[in-house]
């Protein structure tokens, strides 16, 4: 089995693959791997499983060393780490391709590998970021937005009356209560946003028809009422690097 590990601003992403797909997944906080606790459960959640090696990307380098700390006690195995230098199942036409999210390489690659290109990565999570690739299978970049709890948690940490609200969908387009009215903002108002960068991408990539993913902890309540999205694939990122751990074990080394 091997082992994908994707470490996000919040949460930290796990999943068990075998060679077909991800078979098994667990979510930790990611300001919880400086604590034993995170590493009992690790091991409890591995449960003795023979790994064949591990897979991460990170956008927390910090955090990056703790779990690599907690892998060489739990799970002693080899480690690929996806970025910008390591990558293969994109091409890369970016001005600065270190700046680019390992974890937005992973979802390209994902979605190339199984939707093609050009096509469209949109990941809801504590930011919302689109990923492009063209028709030519590169990366050439994308958009960022604030994540819709951000946008929620904002409201409510500057603002005397507002509340934390719970996120979710409502039918509604008159709020009859703060709370109410607060998640029409939210979900209704995302969603036109999100609409209208399709839109644009649609334009900048001069194509009528293109395949638009979804992933991230909002992604099914967003793309529910978005008839834009093609699909929604909550293992997105773990995919991409569960295919990219393969290309990396059958390519071949450099000549040097």
């Amino acid at each position: 089995m091997l082992l994908l590990i994707d470490i996000g601003n919040t949460h930290t992403h796990l999943g068990l693959a075998n060679d077909r797909r991800v078979v098994r997944r667990l979510q930790l906080t990611t300001a919880g791997w400086a604590r034993p606790a995170h590493s009992k459960t690790l091991r409890q959640w591995l449960d003795a499983t023979p790994l064949s090696g591990a897979a991460l990307c990170s956008v927390v380098p910090q955090a990056t060393r703790l779990v690599k700390r907690v892998l060489r006690a739990c799970a002693p195995v080899a480690v690929f780490e996806l970025n910008a230098r390591t990558v293969s199942g994109v091409g890369i036409r970016y001005p600065r391709p270190e700046s680019i999210g390992p974890d937005r390489l992973a979802n390209a690659v994902a979605v190339r590998h199984h939707y093609g290109a050009p096509a469209v990565a949109v990941d809801f999570g504590t930011a919302l970021t689109f990923d492009v690739i063209d028709r030519h299978g590169h990366y050439v970049g994308g958009i960022i937005a604030p994540g819709l709890a951000a946008l929620t948690d904002y409201l409510h940490q500057h603002t005397a009356l507002l509340p934390r609200i719970r996120i979710r969908d409502t039918a509604a387009v008159i709020g009859r209560s703060t709370t109410q009215a607060m998640r029409i903002g939210a979900v209704h108002g995302y969603r036109g946003l999100v609409r209208h960068l399709i839109r644009e991408l649609k334009g900048a990539l001069g194509c009528r028809r293109l395949p638009v993913v979804a992933t991230g902890g909002y992604a099914r309540l967003m793309a529910r009422g978005l008839p834009e999205f093609t699909g929604v694939e909550p293992g997105l990122t773990l995919e991409g690097l569960r295919l990219e751990w393969r290309a990396a074990r059958t390519r071949k080394p450099r000549r040097r």
